[in-house]
């Protein structure tokens, strides 16, 4: 069955990407928390419903949106609990507001210029009630990692997962190069896919163009959320509530609608 590489990709995004630690049980509290004031919550850029379909659950109500139409395929299969919408976080108009809205897994990362930037925080503040809650996962850049992808790392295939195909049960040899663009804090990434045969042979590859991300550094989110009048309630280096510090490798930031 020929696949392309943004079908491919959904099709193997659960197997593919696994929860942070204490990821789910964060999200789980702000849903009881949601719940238990009769408020409903979105999920922006929610992929194949990794996380809104665990927090359906809960019996809170919940609608997630993506641009991806072949995530959303996926997610669809998955469950009907969940309200699937394809739109664009920068223009999405739903006619309606929630209680919490979470952007999980750095997608926000995917808006790539201020203006991309603000666009999408005003269609949050849009979207919330009066004292609703946002919740935007980000990585905490590794300088180190950044630096080293103009030098020894650059535009080079760096060995991914194995993983095994829903259809054919091959196993998929995935591998990632990176690049970064200091001048914009762009990284991009192609990502390449192998199905390796029953005899170690390569029956097919996929290569995806390449995906941009924003590095988004802590006092640039912080000046975000004030320019678009978002209260910040916390900023933490894990989902376990830690303090963010040089070693974190997430920034999970907490802010109110006034």
């Amino acid at each position: 069955m020929t696949q392309s590489p943004e079908q491919l990709a959904a099709e193997l995004y659960d197997i593919s990407v696994p929860d942070w630690d204490g990821e789910l049980d964060f999200y789980h509290e702000l849903a009881r928390e949601a719940k238990s004031r009769k408020q409903s919550i979105l999920e922006v850029a929610c992929g194949t419903g990794r996380v809104s379909i665990r927090l359906a659950e809960e019996g809170v109500e919940i609608v997630g949106t993506d641009l991806d139409a072949a995530m959303l395929e996926v997610a669809r299969s998955k469950s009907a609990r969940v309200g699937w919408i394809q739109g664009d976080i920068r223009t999405l108009d739903l006619g309606e507001a929630f209680g919490l809205i979470m952007v999980p897994g750095h997608s926000f990362q995917f808006m790539l210029t201020p203006e991309d930037q603000v666009k999408a925080l005003e269609t949050f503040e849009r979207h919330l009630e009066p004292g609703g809650i946002l919740v935007i996962h980000l990585d905490h850049q590794s300088v180190d990692w950044l630096g080293d992808l103009l030098d020894a790392l650059g535009g080079k295939s760096e060995h991914g997962k194995y993983v095994i195909h829903p259809h054919t049960e091959h196993t998929i040899h995935k591998s990632n190069a990176w690049t970064h663009e200091p001048s914009t804090q762009t990284a991009k990434v192609i990502t390449r896919c192998d199905e390796i045969g029953e005899d170690n042979s390569v029956v097919q590859t996929w290569e995806r163009s390449p995906m941009a991300l924003h590095c988004v550094f802590r006092f640039e989110m912080e000046h975000l959320l004030a320019r678009t009048a978002f209260e910040i309630q916390a900023v933490y280096g894990d989902f376990t509530k830690n303090e963010l510090n040089d070693a974190s490798s997430e920034m999970i930031w907490v802010a109110r609608k006034p």
